[in-house]
């Protein structure tokens, strides 16, 4: 009877938390590898060693974390008062705006920027009903392709170096904040808003954790099995029936939030059942901002100075890179950890922020 009971009620609040620590330790594993090989300077060509998983994490990994974003939002304002809620919101969406426009100037395929953007847009959605919100979180991808067939999705872009020519003027940075950079506004708020909906869900219900894992695998099998259909059926509309993030068209959109929706449902599935492994992929979890400063701040500047951001380097190379630094921030999460609650940048956004 004791093990039914448990099985049939939610789990405590501090276990739902560890899940999503998992997910956003997922989450940063895949960011890394994606920003190392762009930073290298490495084409994944179809074929070569590692390929296929570095094609298949790119826009997904961000995906989640954006995600999880909104959902670590709705879980830290759901009992404050609108209006405590929303000023807490737009401390941090000026902290991280701040960091983001820093690191950009060093970063191009920077996210924070964009966090703060989400965040201040976040503030304003905190208390719109659940009908809304899912509206608005469909609408935006179709909103989207409809300006991708008014407006000029390369403009300020050079392809060959990956580099936004007018990034640092004011039709350029807005251009790229809201349309065409890497994390746009439009769409990409809705990856945010579809997290804040599941902040509102009974997230400790196994039943919810499982309709969260199967339907979000479906959803991503249907929408790669539409994005096949509609690809034969209209092959010159290509770039905007893409399942890949630029641009982010609607299929994109949906196979990113789905696989999203899935590896979130299973991380709270087994995050109550941690083993070594996953306590240590959790303890990144907690650290996920400092670790996404440090794997360009420090990471990358290591790499530069050892010659290997010369765009010569293969994907094992990349591989490697990303394995050494893995290493290096699971024992710093845990000498850390072992003395703070929270991650160094962490702990000076609470303490500005509240």
């Amino acid at each position: 009877m004791g093990i039914a009971a448990e099985q049939a009620s939610p789990a405590p609040a501090h276990q739902r938390l560890v899940g999503v620590d998992l997910a956003r330790g997922v989450a940063l594993l895949g960011m890394l590898a994606v920003n190392l090989r762009l930073a290298m300077g490495v084409a994944a060509e179809p074929g070569a060693a590692f390929a296929t998983l570095f094609l298949a994490l790119e826009g997904r990994s961000a995906a989640l974390f954006v995600c999880l974003a909104g959902l670590g939002l709705g879980l830290a304002t759901a009992r404050l008062s609108p209006v405590a809620a929303q000023a807490q919101t737009w401390r941090r969406a000026l902290f991280l705006a701040t960091v983001g426009l820093l690191h950009l100037s060093i970063f191009a395929a920077d996210i924070l920027h964009y966090y703060g953007a989400y965040f201040v847009l976040g503030g304003l959605l905190l208390r719109w009903p659940r009908r809304r919100l899912g509206a608005l979180a469909l609408g935006l991808p179709l909103l989207y392709l409809g300006l991708l067939f008014v407006f000029d999705y390369s403009k300020g872009w050079n392809w060959q170096t990956l580099d936004y020519v007018d990034l640092w003027s004011v039709p350029g940075f807005l251009r790229h904040l809201v349309f065409n950079g890497m994390h746009p506004i439009l769409p990409w708020l809705s990856f945010f808003i579809w997290g804040l909906l599941l902040a509102g869900s009974p997230l400790g219900e196994r039943r919810w954790q499982h309709s969260l894992i199967l339907g979000g695998l479906a959803g991503f099998a249907f929408s790669l099995g539409l994005h096949s259909v509609l690809l034969q059926q209209f092959p010159a509309a290509a770039g905007v029936l893409s399942t890949k993030p630029l641009p982010p068209g609607p299929l994109y959109i949906g196979s990113a939030a789905a696989l999203s929706s899935a590896i979130i449902g299973l991380m709270l599935r087994f995050g109550p059942n941690l083993n070594q492994p996953l306590h240590a992929l959790a303890q990144l979890g907690r650290c996920t901002l400092s670790l996404y400063l440090a794997h360009v701040l420090i990471g990358m500047g290591i790499l530069e100075a050892i010659g290997w951001l010369d765009g010569q380097r293969s994907l094992t190379d990349v591989a490697l890179a990303w394995a050494v630094f893995v290493v290096v921030a699971l024992l710093s999460t845990r000498l850390w950890l072992a003395r703070f609650a929270q991650g160094p940048v962490e702990m000076l956004m609470r303490r500005c922020c509240g």
